[in-house]
């Protein structure tokens, strides 16, 4: 789920945002709001990558989307400081979202632990359960995180600045499941 999510996020975040921003910190502002504010292209990758998930029946797939939602909507930010050099500028941020990697870990857990509960009729295991169990974890987590993240910020040719080459894992801060041992 993690890497179809993150993969699909990237080309978005690296397309960056055709809005017009005067300064590196207005672009990072309207980079962080296209997430905010569920824009079209943001919720079309969302829904590409949900649909792309094989082992999430329907109802699962719709859980999902209202869990990024929610974990977009509420996303907050600060800006801490802008370096210019030029063309190019670095613009430290500090975003709080929700810790989605905590809940993902805590039902992993859960399942090393329990794992019987997850067995279907024939005692079998039964992904399915498990998927319901850590989307529902997901789901009812209020838990926030705060990372700071240094986004590069370029002026294109149009001399308008955007965000670009936001990495893997600023990209898993902002969806709250960075973990730093990875």
């Amino acid at each position: 789920m993690k890497k179809i999510l993150l993969i699909v996020l990237t080309l978005f975040c690296l397309s960056g945002c055709s809005c017009s921003n005067n300064t590196a910190k207005g672009a990072v502002e309207a980079f962080l709001d296209e997430y905010r504010n569920l824009s079209a292209s943001v919720v079309g990758d969302m829904d590409d990558v949900v649909d792309a998930e094989e082992n999430l029946n329907d109802e699962q797939k719709d859980k999902y989307r209202d869990i990024l939602r929610k974990q977009y909507t509420d996303l907050t930010y600060e800006i801490i400081s802008e370096d210019y050099n030029d063309d190019v500028a670095i613009v430290e941020t500090k975003i709080t979202v929700y810790n989605l990697g905590k809940a993902q870990n805590d039902a992993s857990k859960y399942l090393n632990e329990h794992s019987e509960e997850f067995y279907d009729e024939n005692n079998n295991y039964d992904l399915s359960k498990f998927l319901d169990y850590k989307l529902d974890l997901m789901q009812k987590n209020t838990d926030t995180i705060s990372y700071t993240i240094n986004f590069n910020v370029e002026k294109n040719e149009d001399g308008v600045w955007q965000v670009s080459d936001v990495s893997q894992s600023d990209l898993e801060k902002i969806h709250g499941i960075y973990e730093e041992n990875e």
